[in-house]
C-alpha cells in the first residue's frame, strides 16, 4: 500500500517534533513513529528524512550517552543499556572507546561511590545484607572479582549467623 502525501508530511513533522526535544535513537524514533500511528513506509521516510539532515546518528547519540554516565556507571552497564536503546554492540563499542580516551573512566572509584552510597567502609554485615549488596552492584555491572576486592578494601564484611 503506498504512502499518501499527507501521511508522509505528518510522519516527517512528527519525526521532527520529536527530535526537537531531544535526541533519539533510531530504533527509539521508529517506535515513537510506529506507536502515533503511522505506518511502516511512511515512518520508513520519515526516518530517511531526518537522517538525510543529519538530525539521526547513532554513534552520536552513544557518545553524548556515555559521555553524561561514564563517570557515575560501569562500562557493562552503559553498554548494556545501549543495546536496549536498539543500539548495536559495535556502535556503543566504539563510542565508548572514543569517549574513554577523552575521559579515562575511573570504574574502581565509580565502584567505590556506588558502595558507599549503601553502607561505610568498616560495616559488618548479616549474609542477607552482604547477599543484597553483592547482586545490587553485579546489576550495576560490576564484575564480581573487582566487588570483592572493594569490599575487602573498605573493610567491609558479612558476620556468619549460625
Amino acid at each position: 500500500m503506498a504512502v499518501t502525501p499527507e501521511e508522509q508530511k505528518n510522519a516527517r513533522r512528527k519525526a521532527m517534533l520529536l527530535l526537537e526535544h531531544m535526541d533519539r535513537t533510531e530504533k527509539g524514533l521508529s517506535d515513537r513513529l510506529r506507536q502515533a500511528g503511522f505506518s511502516a513506509e511512511a515512518t520508513e521516510d520519515a526516518m530517511n528524512y531526518v537522517r538525510s539532515y543529519g538530525y539521526l546518528n547513532d554513534y552520536r547519540y552513544a557518545m553524548n550517552y556515555i559521555s553524561f554516565r561514564m563517570g557515575t556507571k560501569s562500562r557493562q552497564k552503559i553498554l548494556q543499556e545501549l543495546s536496549g536503546k536498539g543500539i548495536d554492540r559495535e556502535t556503543a563499542l566504539a563510542a565508548w572507546e572514543e569517549a574513554a580516551e577523552i575521559e579515562e573512566p575511573d570504574e574502581l572509584a565509580i565502584l567505590r561511590t556506588t558502595v558507599e552510597k549503601k553502607c561505610q567502609p568498616g560495616t559488618a554485615l548479616d549474609e542477607k545484607g552482604m547477599r543484597r549488596l553483592q547482586g545490587f552492584l553485579l546489576r550495576r555491572g560490576f564484575s564480581y572479582g573487582d566487588i570483592s576486592h572493594m569490599l575487602e578494601d573498605m573493610n567491609i564484611t558479612c558476620e556468619r549467623s549460625y
